[in-house]
């Protein structure tokens, strides 16, 4: 069993977090995002987000899946990871547009073509325009590809938006408090405005998921593909990207590269229904189902109700026997965004959740905690406690 930094990932990145603990411009520093007052006209009653993220390594099993079969389409789902990893972001504090967007791909153009980048660029405004029609609007505002051979080894696909948003509207996650419930929204199945069926996967975890997967025929065969500090621990699974494992209902390749589902036009709808009943949502990216331990105060999130594990996170557990803990810090395990709301939201969450084809339940709920935040979480026999003192 291979943990993930010792691949040289770390789910809290606490070195960053040390980085960035000078800087105080944040208005909402509870908030999931980052949000400072309105510099341009001075407007007391509106506040600017800025927000940047990607794809991460999950660009990596797209470069293995195009080298493989030589169909650049596969970039198109990577555009789609890029944004949505922002604009859901962004959802969580009721951040819904209109957006100012831009990209950045750096690539190796030794290995990277034209066709990859047309791809990326195309799937971003396919992206666009599905959001469009829920009335999220996106206003692309160009980007930067740059041929960066000497540091990018394949390709990195990262996106940055822009918005403005009135500042009593800000959802600030600072406010979760004791006896609330917690309701998970899957990150599988097909929602109605999906064209195919997602694993779940999102895009994080990708370091664990490819290597812990996937054939050492890959570690052969794409060398630029991973870090040559991590050779020996590169691509220790049984997969082939075609393969159909049972039950999985699709090839792991699929599994892996679903998009990352859009949850915005969801909670678009659950806060113009419910929005004086939310107190916090949380995007489980970075940190997996632990995510929650970075938001609040004097909180215990109970998380007794799981929804049931997707067959990819099945797949998963059964190949890597990897425990709970790990499990929990590195994935989404098929609940990619949940709400912290009064009892009375619940079942318009869920409902609102069906009527985009989502399955939603309650997965448990918040006690006041000893600790600054402390997490218990259930999964079948075995439950796991984190705790956050400082």
């Amino acid at each position: 069993m291979t943990t993930y930094e010792e691949r040289g990932v770390s789910a809290e990145k606490p070195d960053v977090k040390r980085a960035i603990s000078g800087i105080s411009s944040n208005l909402f520093p509870g908030a999931f995002c980052w949000v400072v007052g309105d510099v341009f006209t001075g407007n007391p009653g509106k506040v600017l987000i800025s927000h940047a993220d990607g794809a991460g390594t999950k660009a990596s099993v797209a470069y293995l899946q195009y080298k493989e079969t030589g169909d650049p389409s596969v970039f198109r789902g990577i555009a789609q990871d890029s944004l949505a990893m922002n604009i859901d972001d962004m959802a969580t504090i009721g951040c819904f547009g209109p957006y100012l967007f831009s990209n950045t791909i750096g690539r190796n153009a030794m290995l990277v073509d034209g066709d990859v980048i047309r791809a990326v660029i195309d799937g971003y405004q396919n992206q666009c325009d599905l959001l469009d029609a829920h009335g999220i609007h996106l206003e692309i505002c160009g980007g930067e590809t740059a041929d960066m051979g000497d540091v990018v080894r394949t390709i990195v696909v990262d996106s940055t938006l822009s918005a403005m948003m009135n500042r009593d509207d800000v959802i600030d996650a600072s406010r979760i408090a004791p006896d609330q419930a917690i309701v998970g929204i899957a990150s599988y199945g097909q929602a109605t405005y999906e064209t195919r069926p997602n694993s779940g996967v999102g895009s994080n975890g990708f370091t664990a998921l490819r290597h812990d997967l996937l054939h050492r025929t890959y570690r052969e065969k794409y060398p630029e593909t991973f870090a040559p500090e991590i050779r020996d621990k590169a691509y220790a699974g049984r997969h082939l990207l075609s393969d159909t494992p049972a039950g999985l209902g699709m090839t792991v390749g699929e599994a892996l590269l679903s998009p990352t589902r859009f949850y915005a036009p969801i909670l678009a709808r659950v806060i113009k229904a419910c929005r004086r009943a939310i107190s916090g949502i949380i995007h489980n990216t970075g940190g997996g189902q632990t995510k929650c331990l970075n938001f609040g105060q004097g909180i215990h999130y109970v998380k007794d109700e799981l929804i049931p594990l997707p067959p990819l996170f099945e797949l998963v557990r059964a190949e890597t026997k990897l425990p709970l803990k790990q499990l929990a810090r590195t994935f989404n395990l098929g609940t990619r965004m949940e709400i912290v709301c009064d009892a009375a939201a619940v079942d318009t969450i869920i409902a609102v959740a069906r009527e985009f084809g989502v399955h939603a339940q309650r997965v448990g709920h918040t006690e006041r905690s000893r600790h600054k935040r402390e997490l218990t979480i259930r999964l079948g026999a075995e439950t796991e406690h984190f705790a956050v003192e400082t």
